[in-house]
Formats: C-alpha cells, structure tokens, sequence
C-alpha cells in the first residue's frame, strides 16, 4: 500500500471544548498509528486490531460528547441536531462493526478503503457537526447560570 499522509491535527480541528479536543486528538493520533502499520503487508489479525483499537476509543469519544450534550441541554435545546450527531456516532460504529464482521468472515478489506473511510469520517463529523455541539456547549459555559 502506498504510504498515506497523516492526517495532521491543526487548529482548524479545534472545537474549544477542551475535553472534546483532547479527545479529538488522541483519535487523530491513533487514526495515524493505523495508518502507519497498514503501509506494510497487512494481516487479517492486524486489521481487526486497528478496527478494534478505533472503535474502542471511538465509543468512549462518543460517550463523553453525549455526556455533554445530555449535561448543556443540548437535546432540549436542538433536538433535530443532536439525533443527528446521535446518528452519525450509530453509524459509525455500525460501519466499523460490519468491517470486523467482514474480516472474521474472512472477507479482505483494502487497507487504502479502510482508511479513507475513517479519514473523511473523522474529518467531517468534528468539522462540523462537533463543531455546532461545541458552539453551543461554549456558550452555555460562557452564559452566567
């Protein structure tokens, strides 16, 4: 597989939510360890543990954002948009568990595929619909109680 640039963590990735951001840049960290191992020969077994490692820290992201959003009122506030970011993070993890399924099953995944899903996954859902959530969570914080 031809060597992928690594998606690189700048602050146009930042949302301001610190939490979030942290989190954030663990995922892009691990998306690139991911990255790094599929530029060699990569087996079944090493897929489903870059599946596994992602979708694990994935999962505990996803708890932390919906924490928040249960925490700011976001739900309350904009229901429409946060079964949207519910969504995405549902379907997120189901694509990731049909990949694995696809594996065990013995069912090859181009590493290259693997990876631009997550890379334009990663990329658009904090572009923009962290984003929002962000925008609302800073505001609340910054509002007086």
């Amino acid at each position: 597989m031809q060597n992928s640039a690594p998606l690189i963590w700048n602050d146009s990735l930042m949302t301001g939510v610190p939490e979030i951001d942290e989190q954030h840049r663990i995922l892009v960290h691990t998306f690139n360890e991911a990255a790094e191992k599929l530029c060699g020969e990569t087996s079944r077994e090493v897929l489903e543990a870059i599946t596994q490692d992602l979708l694990g820290y994935a999962l505990y992201h996803f708890e932390t954002e919906e924490l928040l959003m249960r925490d700011t009122g976001y739900e309350a506030e904009d229901d429409a948009d946060a079964r949207r970011h519910l969504a995405e993070h549902r379907d997120f993890s189901t694509q990731v568990l049909a990949v694995r399924d696809r594996l065990k099953a013995g069912i090859p995944i181009p590493p290259h595929e693997l990876l631009v899903f997550l890379n334009n996954w990663l990329v658009k859902h904090i572009m923009h619909t962290d984003m929002r959530l962000a925008a609302f969570i800073l505001a609340r914080r910054s509002s007086p109680t």
